[in-house]
């Protein structure tokens, strides 16, 4: 009899622990490892992923567009020219801009891709550049103020010194059909000037 109670009592704690084994694996799966229970975190999820007002402001930018572009070597020396196209249009639900530049540089064809978005999470724009003259990307973080002017800052590296070089690089809009992109970096004795300027004109 005494030998029976003892397995019994076993038997009860054993239940007593698959009890609580499975409600602490209920618990983990509605209460993640933030605190954040399914709901909150879906719903902190879906604010994360929609598109706001600071997206509806890169659609001023979409569009088809002729370019005049402006560029220098050097502090001291004048500035090369060229022209050029960009066909702009928002993607993926209105949460990036995608820019598809053809033109010359150098007398050489060129053709840029960029994406420019706004990341809810850093509360930051964020950008990424590759084009046909090198095999880095280029990527940016920005800010706007009220009159829609986009300013970002990049880090790239300098093939001529081996060094880290910090971009700068400003979206000034002129009206709904005109707008201007210019660019500052260091020479390589690091003084910061001007290397890029590009106006473009909504092509009608």
């Amino acid at each position: 009899m005494r030998s029976k109670g003892i397995l019994a009592g076993v038997a009860l704690l054993v239940v007593i622990a698959a009890l609580a084994i499975g409600a602490d694996e209920k618990a983990k799966k509605t209460t993640p490892a933030g605190g954040m229970d399914e709901k909150a975190m879906m719903e902190a999820m879906a604010k994360y992923a929609t598109p706001g007002e600071a997206h509806k402001k890169l659609e001023a930018f979409a569009g088809t567009w002729d370019t005049s572009v402006k560029w220098w070597m050097k502090p001291d020396a004048p500035a090369s020219e060229s022209k050029g196209t960009s066909e702009n249009k928002m993607i993926l639900g209105g949460r990036y801009l995608e820019q598809r530049f053809e033109g010359t540089f150098m007398d050489q064809p060129f053709t840029g891709i960029g994406y420019t978005g706004y990341d809810n999470y850093k509360k930051k724009y964020v950008g990424s550049w590759i084009d046909s003259m090198g095999t880095a990307m280029m990527n940016s973080l920005g800010s706007a103020d009220a009159s829609g002017k986009l300013t970002f800052t990049a880090e790239m590296d300098d093939f001529m010194t081996g060094k880290k070089c910090e971009i700068k690089q400003v979206v000034s809009v002129v009206d709904n059909d005109h707008h201007v992109f210019e660019m500052w970096g260091p020479d390589p004795a690091g003084k910061v000037f001007k290397m890029m300027e590009i106006h473009y004109t909504r092509k009608k």
